[in-house]
């Protein structure tokens, strides 16, 4: 524990002087420059001051249920000093050791091709990642743990530049607080409240302008945004038939539905497909009763996001009130779990988020079979037989 307290003043004075070195510092009223306007996402912008290298990332209500929340990065560069008066996190230049406390993370640093900067996971085990786990098989990534259990003397081992972070339910304080005692910088992103496709992918950006390379990943998700878009108006101009759609299964005796502005149903209805269920317009899943569930199963002409299941004969056992179901009967029941670990983690949750043009093409294969994008090649759906 003492030689715990060595290192972590050593790295909190290193961090008080990216804070201040250099020459004197502008105002933090002077970094209003858009350096980089999202076009989908809502809970971001990078800006910077003119003539300065430095930018600063402001990330707005970063978790569900926030409000009037705001989390600060400025990236120093070039020697340049943090604003006088600035609250928030500093970095020195691009972040080349980063921690990474969700899987999405890991997918948006591996999409920009720099796997090699991932020296910390949080639960190895659930991250489909190939490169990661074969580094941390090596002993180059480290799992640190998660929410309340991390393990912080092997966090300060591994030298992070940064360490990217997210809130479940609203902001991790002891993580924060312990973070900040030991001099590491760490910042909150918010993709998963943003409720389209593009948006989520768009994060990427903010990823790219933490490790220095911005316009790489502009140029990504540009690219993401161009098969999107006109997959989705190829579907709009061709497809003839809207199958309705089901989600999910019970949880513990309660069905969750998703909202009909939700990622889920917006990739659904963007492929073609329409949400069989019309009761939930708010900004998160709300449960309905397994009565209700029943009817709109029965009715569905597809059921998707089922969980891990096998066969359908898995699903009957488990569920057999449902067994009658039109899609169940017809075989038109998909999981997203086609690439999974062994502890149950799945790439649906991981680099699909920045994979949203590939997810559109997995469902306007299952939806749309007239378009012959080919139902046999799927990358995160399976069919459930």
């Amino acid at each position: 524990m003492k030689s715990l307290r060595i290192i972590s003043l050593i790295m909190l004075c290193a961090s008080l002087f990216v804070a201040c070195a250099g020459e004197s510092a502008r105002g933090v009223e002077e970094f209003s420059q858009a350096i980089y306007e999202p076009r989908h996402a809502t809970g971001f912008d990078i800006s910077g001051a003119e003539g300065a290298a430095s930018t600063l990332l402001t990330v707005r209500n970063p978790w569900q249920g926030a409000e009037g929340v705001e989390k600060r990065l400025f990236i120093a560069r070039e020697g340049e000093c943090a604003p006088e008066g600035f609250e928030g996190q500093v970095i020195e230049g691009a972040a080349e050791r980063v921690v990474c406390m969700s899987s999405t993370y890991v997918a948006m640093i591996d999409a920009l091709d720099c796997t090699e900067r991932v020296v910390g996971v949080s639960g190895i085990d659930y991250i489909y990642n190939t490169r990661v786990r074969e580094a941390a098989e090596a002993g180059r990534v480290r799992d640190v743990g998660h929410d309340s259990d991390i393990n912080f003397e092997l966090l300060l081992t591994l030298r992070p530049d940064v360490v990217l972070i997210y809130g479940v339910a609203g902001e991790n304080g002891v993580a924060n607080a312990k973070l900040d005692e030991l001099g590491i910088p760490y910042f909150y992103l918010g993709d998963y409240v943003e409720e389209s496709p593009l948006a989520k992918a768009e994060w990427t950006v903010v990823v790219a302008e933490i490790l220095g390379i911005r316009e790489r990943g502009e140029e990504l998700f540009a690219g993401i945004e161009t098969r999107y878009v006109e997959l989705r108006e190829r579907v709009a101009e061709s497809a003839t038939e809207h199958p309705t759609v089901m989600f999910n299964t019970p949880y513990r005796d309660t069905w969750y539905m998703p909202s009909s502005r939700s990622y889920a149903v917006q990739l659904v209805e963007d492929a073609g497909g329409r949400y069989i269920y019309d009761g939930n317009h708010s900004t998160a899943s709300q449960p309905i009763d397994l009565e209700q569930a029943y009817v709109l199963t029965r009715e569905a002409d597809y059921w998707i996001n089922v969980g891990q299941y096998a066969t359908l004969d898995d699903l009957r056992r488990d569920h057999p009130r449902f067994a009658d179901a039109k899609a169940v009967r017809e075989g038109r029941v998909y999981s997203s779990d086609r690439r999974s670990t062994a502890a149950g983690g799945s790439d649906f949750w991981e680099s699909a988020v920045v994979n949203p043009d590939v997810v559109l093409a997995d469902l306007v294969a299952v939806l749309q079979p007239d378009l012959g994008l080919g139902a046999d090649s799927l990358t995160y759906y399976r069919q459930i037989e």
